[in-house]
């Protein structure tokens, strides 16, 4: 009967649970007259007086006897020679865990029983046809629920014979509100936090690169925190996929800064020479139109400002052979409107409008990402509840 799950631990992958373990068998040489029905059972208080089974928990780390006021177990003994044996016990059993899910995982911890010295030749351990395992009413388990458990066999072979064993599969599921509030609101908001610097005027560098820095410090802290309360696996966890692609967004914020601040210099840069180009352009202007005075000056003192050059070709009546040519026909085809470069068109600067294409593609993307991200993770939570 298990009385209580005290922790369930990811870092050590181990659980602490307190049971109430109960043996029954029958020892015919403990047989004896109930005077007529008067004599229920027998009761002892030292487990020594009978023969007992060896069993032993396999998987067990710690464990002890609970003796607050007394030693807490009973031995009964019936008439026709039954025995049965009732314990409390603390145990802290190991649990290995698959945490590519997590925290949107279920796992399933084990509670092996054994005999250590009697092979299945003297000694066999049967699990009881009516509730093998019960579990008190009001369970509360930190972060977790227990689903179900499983009752089977675990007979092992080794160089020295063939042991009895039972086996509980425990299910538990995680409770996912903690980690929601806990892991996952706080980072979507440093990621939403960090989107801030796109509505900031492009000049004011201090206020948009502390905002950077201070989101991607603490997105980098909230990472932290997060890895210290889990094993360090060799495979990557769900958890990893959220933060990763959270840092990445907050990273690529501080980024698009950068790519501002450049885009920025390089307007400024581009209009300089702009206005050098106008104000060579005019003095060019300038001096042609004087050195131009001058030649037609010159052209009207020498006297050749009479001349004029007069057509070899005339094309009034036709070409050269006197035909008449049919004008050219040019049909111009107005160009296309593309909206998104009329949009565009109305911020002159290349800084602003990256600022202003990061604000519509970085919630988008983010966006699909959540998308993707909880319909996979989710859809393999169904494929776990629902095996085939």
């Amino acid at each position: 009967m298990i009385r209580n799950v005290e922790t369930i631990s990811d870092v050590k992958m181990e659980y602490s649970i307190q049971i109430y373990f109960r043996e029954q068998w029958k020892d015919h040489r403990l047989t004896f007259n109930n005077m007529g029905g008067r004599i229920k059972y027998l009761t002892l208080t030292e487990a020594d007086m009978v023969w007992m089974p060896d069993l032993f928990f396999k998987n067990e780390k710690e464990g002890h006897f609970h003796k607050i006021i007394l030693p807490n177990f009973y031995i009964r003994i019936y008439p026709d020679g039954g025995v049965l044996y009732s314990i409390r016990i603390s145990l802290t059993l190991s649990c290995p865990m698959d945490l590519k899910l997590f925290p949107l995982d279920r796992q399933q911890c084990q509670l092996l029983m054994a005999s250590y010295g009697w092979t299945t030749e003297d000694l066999v351990f049967l699990w009881k046809d009516v509730e093998p395992v019960q579990v008190t009413k009001n369970l509360h388990l930190p972060r977790f629920t227990l689903e179900k458990f499983i009752t089977d066999y675990c007979n092992s072979k080794t160089n020295t014979g063939e042991y009895s064993c039972l086996r509980v599969d425990l299910v538990f599921k995680r409770e996912f509100s903690y980690y929601l509030i806990q892991y996952y609101i706080p980072c979507c908001m440093l990621v939403i936090v960090s989107w801030v610097s796109f509505w900031l005027d492009q000049n004011a560098v201090p206020a948009r690169v502390s905002l950077g820095v201070t989101t991607l410090l603490t997105m980098s802290t909230q990472t932290s925190s997060i890895n210290n309360t889990l094993p360090p696996v060799s495979y990557t966890k769900a958890i990893d996929v959220w933060t990763g692609v959270c840092l990445t967004f907050v990273f690529g914020a501080l980024l698009e800064f950068a790519l501002v601040n450049y885009a920025s210099r390089s307007d400024k840069h581009r209009e300089k020479l702009k206005e050098k180009l106008k104000e060579q352009k005019k003095q060019w202007e300038v001096e042609h139109a004087a050195a131009l005075e001058a030649v037609m000056a010159e052209q009207a003192e020498d006297g050749h400002s009479a001349f004029a050059m007069k057509p070899l070709v005339s094309r009034h009546n036709g070409g050269m052979g006197g035909e008449k040519t049919r004008p050219c026909e040019i049909h111009l085809q107005a160009p296309r409107k593309n909206c998104c470069r009329s949009w565009l068109s109305k911020f002159p600067t290349r800084s602003k409008r990256i600022d202003v294409i990061s604000r519509i593609t970085f919630p988008l993307v983010f966006a699909f990402f959540n998308m993707a991200y909880w319909s996979t993770y989710l859809f393999t939570e169904e494929e776990e509840d629902n095996p085939k």
